[in-house]
Order: C-alpha cells, then sequence, then structure tokens
C-alpha cells in the first residue's frame, strides 16, 4: 500500500475536496465550491480544476465518495444530493479518459468506512461499521476485511429501513429534533452543552432510538467495532447512557460484551476513504 499513490475526491453537493494519498500520507488539500445549480458539464469543470493540478505520472487511481447512489462497477452515479442536474453521470468513463488510470466511485458513507478502516480507528478489525450520525443515518460495511456494497451499493442504508412510524433515520439522526420537536439540532446542541435539561432529555430520547438502530445492526451483520460520525456524534455524553440501555437488551448477551463502538478522530476521513476504493478493490 505504502508505493501507490492515489488522488482521493470528496465530491460533496456543495465542495469539492482531494488530495494525494501516499501511504499514510495526505498531502495538501484543494478545495472548491461548486455550483450545485449548474449544469452536468459545469460541475465536471469544477471537479476537473480540483483534480487537475494534483495529477502527475506518479498517480496510479483517483477514488471518489459521492453522495448518492452509485453502480459501483460502471462508476455511474445517479441523483447526487443538492446538485439537481447530476441524475446520471459516468464519472468513471468521463474520468478515466481524461487522466488515463483507474476510477473508482462510491458514496460517502462506504468511503467513511474505508477511511476509518485503513486510517482510523478500524485499523486490524476485520468487521466493522462506520455508522454517520449527521442529518441522516447512514453506513459502510466492511465484512472479512472488504468492503460490502450491495449489488447496487445499498447496503447500509439502516436509515431507511421503516421503524414504528416513519423510519430509523427520522428518529435516529439529526432529523429527530426536527421531526419530533420542531426545533434545529444545532439549537438543541447548544443548549445541551449549556446544562438545558430539556435538550438533554431530548438527546436521551434519540439515544433510545439509536441504540435499536444498532441492535439492527448487530443483527444483520454481528460486527465487533462500530465507529461513529457525523455532526451528531459530539452529542455522544448525552445520548450514549439511553443508548447502551437498549443495546445491552440484545439477545445474545455475549455479543454485547465483545462489541465496541468509538467515536470517529479522524480528520479528512472522506479523501482518505476515497482513496481507500482503491486499497480495497485492487488489494
Amino acid at each position: 500500500m505504502n508505493d501507490k499513490k492515489i488522488i482521493g475526491v470528496d465530491f460533496g453537493a456543495t465542495n469539492i475536496r482531494a488530495g494525494i494519498v501516499h501511504g499514510s500520507q495526505l498531502s495538501e488539500i484543494k478545495s472548491k465550491r461548486i455550483n450545485s445549480s449548474g449544469s452536468v458539464e459545469e460541475v465536471l469543470r469544477d471537479l476537473f480544476l480540483i483534480a487537475d493540478p494534483l495529477m502527475d505520472k506518479e498517480v496510479n487511481a483517483i477514488g471518489i465518495g459521492v453522495p448518492s447512489v452509485v453502480d459501483t462497477g460502471k462508476g455511474i452515479v445517479y441523483d447526487v444530493q443538492n446538485i439537481p442536474s447530476w441524475k446520471e453521470v459516468h464519472l468513471k468513463k468521463i474520468m478515466e479518459e481524461r487522466y488515463s488510470v483507474p476510477v473508482l466511485v462510491n458514496n460517502d458513507a462506504n468511503c467513511f468506512a474505508l477511511g476509518e478502516y485503513y486510517f482510523g480507528k478500524g485499523i486490524g478489525k476485520n468487521n466493522m461499521i462506520g455508522l454517520t450520525i449527521g442529518t441522516g443515518l447512514g453506513a459502510g460495511v466492511i465484512i472479512n476485511n472488504h468492503l460490502f456494497s450491495g449489488t447496487n451499493c445499498g447496503a447500509g442504508e439502516f436509515g431507511m429501513v421503516e421503524y414504528l412510524d416513519h423510519y430509523y433515520e427520522y428518529y435516529a439522526s439529526g432529523q429527530f429534533f426536527t421531526n419530533v420537536y420542531n426545533t434545529d439540532g444545532v439549537e438543541v446542541f447548544d443548549k445541551a452543552k449549556a446544562g438545558d435539561l430539556q435538550a438533554r432529555q431530548w438527546y436521551a430520547e434519540m439515544g433510545t432510538h439509536l441504540g435499536n438502530a444498532i441492535k439492527l445492526i448487530m443483527y444483520t451483520y454481528d460486527p465487533s467495532l462500530i465507529i461513529l460520525g457525523g455532526s451528531v456524534r459530539f452529542a455522544y455524553p448525552y445520548f450514549q447512557e439511553k443508548m447502551w440501555q437498549r443495546i445491552n437488551t440484545f439477545a445474545f448477551t455475549k455479543s454485547i460484551s465483545k462489541l465496541t463502538i468509538e467515536l470517529s478522530e479522524l480528520e479528512n476521513t472522506a479523501i482518505l476513504g476515497a482513496a481507500g476504493l482503491y486499497y480495497d478493490h485492487f488489494q
């Protein structure tokens, strides 16, 4: 792995960030705000403006993480979040024709999991889940040392599983505060930090739902490690107790004793994970 130079691209809804990953080192990151309302070609030009300066003859491949559904074999991205023109873009083909190196494309949650697996707290773990908790609830699944994306890049979409009168994401993510209490999640976090008891009670309620979601993950994938990412992880002290109360009702007590839940501390996980697509695919 150490002798490969990979460009990792974090293709967000409003910004593109990229850098060269060489071993465990990440070059200076280049970033550009994109025209989210632009045409397919206009947004591609923004991507090229980031990738062109990074490209040289020593680069072995490009990995790209996108907030969308992906045909990982063909590298086609569908319905990119907040970029209306990107309904179906053959990104792998376009990038390979321009740069003449292998290009791998996957969704951002999977890249988060790979970033942690290769560069963060997932190092050395055979089976782990990278669980992102922000405005949504998504996950990347590592099984037997490889990313499991599923046939349609849909593995790990625990947030969309039906739960109560909606689905897990409705209750077990930052959406909870808007959906249930019509309150902004950032405001709730600030109040919780200031000691507001109601705000902390709301986090406890969310933690109960998140604990149920983690039980679902345990029944389906039986991981040894779950790494929490996303903005909501910073509120962990306010929801961890209720979350673990629900986890501890898991039917198989031995599994609970072997489960570790960690908070992501890795910087630039998305870029590192995008580069990790190469390691996962070729090595």
